[in-house]
């Protein structure tokens, strides 16, 4: 699977050293390596291979490499493709990814631990001329939200937790608004969506009391009739990530909410005990928040995520969500007459 992006002409893209080497560290749990999954299935032509440490238990299909036969190979940074709980750099990575800056490869981050902040790193990085780029930064002075109106047409994509395909969701609808010639951008929040975009704000790393204008920042004025696809992040019913969420929510002032599920999960990822919310509980919950920014928002359908399942199973899945539900659902990464119905939903466009 390899899908691609639309270009961004403006000027304020990230200066990353590609291509990339993926390095997927100790990860058990695929959920936890979404940076790599989404590296290599919306910018593969950056992504040499993965390096993955003895206890890892996740492969995304890329060449297995040291990081001396990835920069061999042609790769000029490593980037941490994992997105653990607490975006910590444990100490168990310290020394292969202290050998990668030896071996000729900068170091590209999402964590919230900053890679300028390990002694062991900087060190290495001064020894050896390479650079730590951490990519989890927000811009400097952002302001607190206004809920001022703003031209253009939004669209945020929602979820019943996190890691189940928020970004990959925002990404296939942007690209198939633009198939129809719909003038569409997607906004990236979180640290895999910039590393892909090459741009965007990583809102769970903005201070509190400024996350809801940094969402207004991330999708300004734009033409009446232009899209913003806007990545979302967590679930308004997570126990930890609940605010970047609705400071989100709020600062999008999203006309229109894609709420997006992975079929068999019944508990939050990482948080035993505490139960998925339904898709019904989120879609209300998701509107009646919205409206303080945006009393006319509404939900256009259903994105699943139904990876783990066959195609036939699948898709009776989906026919008989949309049914029990009365709205477009879609697997976006399937594809198919019924993405197509989602997004003429999001658009409001007739059959």
């Amino acid at each position: 699977m390899h899908f691609a992006i639309a270009p961004d002409n403006r000027n304020d893209a990230l200066d990353l050293p590609q291509p990339y080497l993926l390095f997927l560290g100790d990860v058990a749990h695929p959920a936890f390596a979404k940076t790599a999954f989404g590296l290599r299935d919306w910018a593969r032509e950056r992504c040499v291979g993965e390096y993955a440490l003895a206890d890892a238990q996740v492969s995304v299909g890329l060449p297995p490499m040291s990081p001396r036969q990835a920069h061999a190979a042609g790769a000029r940074a490593l980037v941490i493709g994992v997105a653990n709980v607490g975006g910590v750099v444990p100490d168990s990575w310290l020394e292969p990814l202290a050998q990668a800056l030896a071996d000729g490869l900068d170091l590209i981050g999402g964590m919230h631990t900053r890679l300028s902040d390990v002694a062991l790193l900087r060190e290495q990085a001064r020894r050896h001329g390479r650079r730590l780029i951490d990519v989890r930064e927000p811009p400097p002075n952002l302001p607190t939200g206004t809920g001022r109106k703003r031209s253009g047409k939004r669209l945020l994509t929602v979820g019943t937790d996190c890691a189940l395909g928020k970004k990959y969701t925002a990404l296939a609808l942007a690209r198939s608004m633009r198939e129809l010639d719909v003038d569409a951008t997607f906004r990236a929040s979180g640290q895999t969506g910039v590393l892909i975009a090459g741009r965007g704000v990583p809102l769970d790393a903005v201070v509190a009391d400024f996350a809801a204008g940094a969402a207004e920042l991330l999708s300004p004025n734009a033409a009446p009739e232009h899209w913003d696809v806007i990545e979302g992040q967590g679930s308004l019913s997570h126990p930890a990530y609940a605010g970047v969420s609705l400071a989100l929510l709020h600062g999008s002032q999203t006309d229109v909410i894609v709420v997006c599920h992975e079929p068999g999960r019944d508990e939050l990822l990482g948080y035993p005990g505490y139960a998925l919310p339904s898709i019904e509980e989120t879609i209300d919950l998701n509107l009646r928040l919205g409206r303080r920014t945006n009393p006319a928002i509404r939900c256009a359908g259903i994105s699943l995520n139904t990876s783990q399942l066959g195609e036939a199973q699948a898709r009776a899945l989906i026919d008989s969500e949309s049914a029990r539900l009365g709205l477009p659902v879609a697997d976006p990464i399937r594809g198919g007459a019924s993405l197509q119905a989602l997004v003429r939903a999001c658009l409001n466009a007739p059959a």
